[in-house]
């Protein structure tokens, strides 16, 4: 199927890794040219040169931190003085899960910084990015949610809260800049084998082989498929809702999960 891509201009925050990376993947496949933002400047550029090798479109790395808004307008600035007019905005941004101990109990610093990232920092770049996205019938926003946000997730309240609040707006700006021709959706996936996730699964397996400890793991979580998701069906998901063929849906969650939020009992 012809997504109709070839040509559009992407932006993609958090691209320089995970699903992020897989997004910038699913998109220069289908011929986008991209500006890819991320804080880890060196990890950024080698994602930039590998995918542009693979490809042959054009990858221009910018770094960007979502928790600065200074740091977001500067990014902002330099892809406007490239390209003045961009298609899609992905934004892929968060933490891990970043502590195992009742969230409830944390202190505000800790609350206030996974907020800053995916929450605030969501809005800090549609903020800065949306006056640019075209207002033909191929501006984009696709946001990368999670399930947490549409189920009770343990032992993650902070991470599933701020998903919900991502989810939230993008039901918001779906109907904000509507009349302006631009879609806004969110992909909502499951466990996926990022880099993080493998390495932590490494280490929750001990000395049980990992894709055996993995099985039981996501069937124990309610996965009927049994599996997390590969990071490339999550890009192409991202890609089918930048695309041609998605124009009519908006304000919407399209969720990848291997049927986790099914709530089978």
């Amino acid at each position: 199927m012809d997504l109709g891509l070839n040509g559009r201009i992407a932006v993609v925050v958090g691209g320089s890794k995970g699903i992020g990376k897989g997004a910038a993947r699913a998109l220069a496949a289908e011929g986008c040219a991209l500006f890819l933002l991320a804080r880890d400047a060196a990890g950024l550029e080698a994602t930039a040169r590998e995918i542009a090798a693979e490809f042959g479109v054009p990858v221009t790395p910018i770094a960007c931190d979502v928790a600065d808004a200074a740091s977001v307008r500067r990014a902002a600035a330099e892809v406007a003085a490239a390209a003045p007019r961009i298609n899609i905005l992905v934004t892929s941004v968060g933490t891990a899960i970043r502590r195992q101990d009742r969230t409830i109990t944390w202190d505000d610093a800790d609350w206030q910084a996974d907020i800053e990232i995916k929450v605030t920092g969501v809005l800090r770049v549609i903020r800065e990015f949306e006056a640019m996205l075209a207002e033909d019938g191929s501006g984009r926003i696709v946001n990368v949610t999670g399930a947490s946000g549409m189920m009770a997730w343990m032992p993650a309240l902070n991470y599933g809260m701020n998903n919900a609040a991502v989810i939230h707006a993008t039901r918001y700006l779906a109907a904000d800049l509507a009349g302006r021709q631009i879609t806004v959706n969110t992909v909502v996936p499951g466990i996926v084998g990022t880099e993080w996730r493998q390495g932590w699964a490494g280490g929750m397996a001990g000395d049980q082989p990992p894709e055996d400890w993995l099985r039981e793991f996501c069937g124990g979580k309610g996965i009927l498929a049994r599996r997390w998701a590969r990071v490339e069906e999550i890009g192409d998901a991202i890609a089918f809702l930048a695309s041609a063929r998605a124009g009519y849906i908006t304000g919407t969650q399209l969720v990848v999960d291997g049927g986790l939020t099914a709530n089978v009992r």
